[in-house]
């Protein structure tokens, strides 16, 4: 449930801020998340279940059609399939990107069970270049119950990811604080 904050400054519009202590603020409302395991770190390692700091773009959403419909978003939406997983292998020429499974690389499945990929956020963690073994698989996605740690995503209420996504664009980031 979101709560109230103060006014973003002028330069922080575009951004989702994400401060370590596990709140998202982003155009004067601050909703509680979800961060990694291993806290938030500045030199992000593969398996390290740590969230990245940094400023990242949003670049796209992926959604479960048969669990929600399209969410309403100015940014580009796919929906997923049985067959789309993530290569979170350093060693593969695919690391830290999408895949179709079967992939030989080890990976990560985004058609889960429990509802956490339902709807998920790529963000530009790792992508321009890919660096193997500097993290991969770095999402906003739904949260947990009881907003477990993640492995190293951000992760909200889906209403409130929801609710983000209906305003958020081309151009807006996801800017981690580091500690």
């Amino acid at each position: 449930m979101p709560m109230l904050a103060a006014a973003a400054s002028e330069s922080d519009a575009g951004d989702l801020l994400v401060m370590p202590s596990g709140i998202l603020r982003w155009r004067a409302v601050s909703y509680r998340c979800a961060l990694g395991r291993g806290g938030v770190r500045t030199d992000k390692r593969e398996g390290d279940g740590a969230t990245p700091s940094g400023r990242f773009p949003l670049r796209r959403v992926l959604y479960r059609a048969d669990r929600l419909s399209a969410p309403r978003t100015l940014m580009s939406a796919t929906p997923l399939t049985p067959e789309d997983g993530w290569c979170d292998d350093p060693s593969d020429v695919a690391y830290n990107q999408a895949v179709r499974l079967p992939c030989a690389g080890q990976h990560e499945r985004l058609w889960r069970d429990d509802g956490l990929y339902d709807l998920i956020v790529v963000i530009g963690h790792n992508d321009d270049p890919v660096v193997p073994g500097q993290g991969s698989a770095v999402f906003l996605h739904v949260a947990g119950s009881n907003y477990a740690p993640t492995d190293g995503c951000v992760a909200l209420a889906r209403g409130d990811l929801l609710d983000v996504l209906a305003a958020a664009g081309p151009g807006d980031c996801l800017r981690i604080e580091a500690p």
